[in-house]
Parts: C-alpha cells; sequence; structure tokens
C-alpha cells in the first residue's frame, strides 16, 4: 500500500467525499483529513492509502489538479515524517522548565 497526500482540501471536505474521489481509481484502504488540535477545524489537507502501488501512482496522475469541493487538488506520494525531535530544550543554560541546564 502507498500513502498519498492530498492538499489544497476545501474545509466543506469530508472524509468520505475524498475517499469517493479516490475509489474510481482503486481501492481507498483508509482516508485521513487532519485537524487542528486546539480548535478541530480541518487543516487543508490529508492522506489517502490505496490498496497498492500501481493503485496509488494511477490515483496520484488522475487527482493531481482536479476539482473537489471547488478546489484544485494538490495530490502526490506522501513523504515520510520527520522527526522533529522532542523533549525538552535549554536555552542560555536554563532549561524551558526553569531548571538549570548542562552546558557543553
Amino acid at each position: 500500500m502507498k500513502k498519498i497526500f492530498v492538499g489544497n482540501l476545501s474545509f466543506d471536505s469530508s472524509e468520505d467525499d475524498v475517499r469517493r474521489a479516490f475509489e474510481d481509481h482503486g481501492e481507498v484502504a483508509s482516508v485521513q483529513i487532519l485537524t487542528d488540535r486546539d480548535t478541530g477545524r480541518p487543516r487543508g489537507f490529508g492522506f489517502v492509502e490505496m490498496g497498492s502501488d500501481e493503485q496509488a501512482e494511477q490515483a496520484i496522475a488522475a487527482m493531481d489538479g482536479a476539482m473537489l469541493d471547488g478546489r484544485p487538488l494538490r495530490v502526490n506520494e506522501a513523504r515520510p515524517r520527520e522527526d522533529r525531535g522532542g523533549g525538552y530544550q535549554s536555552e542560555g543554560g536554563r532549561s524551558r522548565r526553569g531548571g538549570r541546564g548542562q552546558r557543553f
């Protein structure tokens, strides 16, 4: 299975709308529209997972630039998620948690 990035989604587009649009190009294993964690509103992009790499390539070719809910979609192969680090960071000798950071 291959994951596809779908950008420029209308805030009114539902996961069912996206699923129906992509089903014309093969088996849709999953659809996920990302939402803002604070407001719960859609962020205007999401991911579609197709049943095979071949179906995903066909869907990318057919759906990039296609109109959905009045907006042209931006569709391409999803990139692996970047590691953003995590934990806490030290700033000027003091950690963000208020304690003394270790200097190297």
